[in-house]
């Protein structure tokens, strides 16, 4: 197959990159799970960006660059602040709905924001700006989609990224598709924990194939800990939105007592890697698996109407948020590090283009401000394909090329420190998944040490070693692909010997005050 644009993923930032794309040429877009299946549409509480006359976008700006601890890449948020408002607009123009009262905008308030500046609609603000996006996709007849196919490789040639291999997740087809240009908008790495608010898809895939293709990967360490999501035996760990809290939820202990004033001035409203530690800290103290959100406070019918989601989901499980409690823990959430690009989605290596959670921007420094995410996409998707369109007309049109099986190499993802003479042994994929998600979360979650990533490197390394693929299955190359995302994460903590944002090292707490980028790149 060729095409002038391969998008891999369908989220914001792959949807908002395929439609300014489509102006310069045919542009296909690539998922392994159902039609535009993504994150994005998980996002529950809004999107940030300034609309009011008592907002500024110096106020934006210094509240992002101080939820990111100082590591934040200051052009690049001015970028993201300035630019927001305008694709904001054109979006809503598109059909996008927020929510209303008396003809206003509603805003609210989220956590380390300083005004009221998140535009949401209900609790399912992501499902609503993917659905206009995804309908607006459909209708161009220059925008392909390839559902159910699941991305091998990248196709490397001297140097240039010239498209991907895929594997056909039905027929077990594997076939080459060439591009002008290719851009990873394939989102997290939430599966690789234990607790996780993200979708099932999100096992790292981007980060491990551009990993293998050459691409420089920055501040992996960086994983962000939603500190409120749904923790009950044998149920799914979903978000509960933070913007429950900034309409007033409190957070309190198996006592009952509130808690959070104990350790941020901010309260409820502290930026997320303060709140989900102090959570882990009160939940050792009383020795439980969970804490409580107390929403109950607010009036039933906000509750009903503004979160028919978090209310719907509770109820399923036998709470009433209206009446009861419901009990939180913190789950993996969002990737803050991941493939390093500029300011226009450029990666490292020559072709290829990342754009939404995959990349690392430097947007979001250590730690992200809340419903910046969803901004994001928009800015740095339609960026991206700006400068993917300007990168395919400066290189010849491609010639046909027939491809060998022979020519199509599956790389294995062993790491250089793992013992290439061990013996390899069978193993069900099922149970390395299990191993790794819990190998993660008690090694490199929250709370990190020396010890703790030593640990879960070894136990990582041991995986990779037994671990042999019996077959090309979207399965099995998934785990691969979970095994090198989880040790780029343990590397990356290992390297950085500071507490900063969401890489909490409890032998070394506190921040040396020095800018700097852990970087991961494969050896030659």
């Amino acid at each position: 197959m060729k095409t002038d644009f391969l998008i891999i993923g369908s989220g914001i930032a792959g949807l908002r990159g395929a439609i300014e794309l489509s102006q310069y040429g045919k542009v296909l877009i690539v998922t392994k799970d159902r039609s535009f299946e993504s994150s994005s549409s998980y996002a529950q509480g809004g999107i940030a960006v300034v609309t009011g006359e008592d907002d500024t976008f110096e106020s934006h700006i210094e509240d992002t660059l101080k939820a990111g601890s100082g590591l934040c890449k200051k052009q690049t948020v001015k970028v993201l602040v300035e630019e927001g408002p305008a694709l904001v607009k054109q979006i809503i123009e598109w059909g996008v709905k927020f929510d209303k009262s008396n003809g206003k905008y509603l805003v609210g308030l989220e956590g380390a924001h300083s005004r009221r500046r998140i535009l949401h609609f209900r609790d399912s603000t992501g499902e609503e700006i993917v659905r206009v996006l995804r309908e607006k996709a459909i209708e161009n007849p220059n925008i392909s989609k390839l559902p159910k196919h699941f991305i091998v490789d990248l196709i490397i040639t001297d140097g240039v990224c010239t498209g991907a291999v895929l594997l056909n997740e039905n027929s077990g087809e594997i076939f080459p598709v060439f591009a002008k240009a290719t851009i990873l908008a394939t989102g997290g790495a939430g599966h690789v924990y234990s607790r996780t608010s993200n979708p099932a898809g999100a096992t790292g895939d981007g980060f491990a194939i551009a990993y293998r293709g050459g691409a420089v990967l920055s501040d992996m360490e960086f994983v962000q800990f939603h500190p409120t999501s749904f923790s009950l035996n044998n149920a799914p760990s979903f978000l509960i939105t933070e913007a429950l809290r900034g309409e007033g939820a409190v957070l309190r202990n198996l006592k009952k007592r509130r808690f959070m004033s104990n350790y941020h001035s901010l309260g409820e409203l502290a930026p997320r890697d303060e709140l989900s530690r102090a959570i882990i800290h009160e939940m050792g103290k009383t020795h439980a698996d969970y804490v409580f959100l107390d929403a109950t406070r607010i009036k039933q019918t906000v509750l009903k109407e503004r979160f028919p989601t978090a209310y719907k989901a509770c109820m399923q499980y036998g709470i009433d948020i209206t009446k009861d409690m419901i009990p939180v823990s913190p789950a993996a959430h969002f990737m803050i590090g991941g493939v390093q690009t500029d300011g226009w989605g450029r990666t490292t290596v020559t072709g290829l283009f990342a754009a939404g959670e995959v990349a690392s921007t430097g947007v979001h420094g250590a730690n992200r401000l809340a419903s910046n995410s969803l901004l994001e996409g928009l800015v740095f998707g339609r960026r991206t394909g700006l400068a993917a369109a300007e990168y395919a007309n400066t290189v010849r049109i491609l010639r046909e090329r027939r491809i060998k099986d022979s020519d199509i190499k599956i790389k294995t993802v062993k790491p250089d420190s793992a013992d290439d003479n061990s013996t390899h042994k069978n193993s069900k994929t099922g149970s390395i998944r299990e191993e790794i998600k819990n190998t993660m979360w008690k090694n490199a979650g929250i709370i990190r040490s020396k010890n703790s990533l030593e640990q879960g490197i070894k136990e990582i390394d041991s995986l990779i070693s037994s671990y042999e693929i019996q077959g090309i299955t979207r399965k099995e190359l998934e785990t691969l692909n979970m095994l090198q995302t989880a040790r780029f994460i343990i590397l990356s903590a290992l390297k950085r010997k500071e507490s900063v944002g969401a890489n909490y090292r409890e032998d070394f707490p506190e921040w040396s005050g020095k800018v700097r980028h852990t970087k991961l790149k494969i050896k030659k």
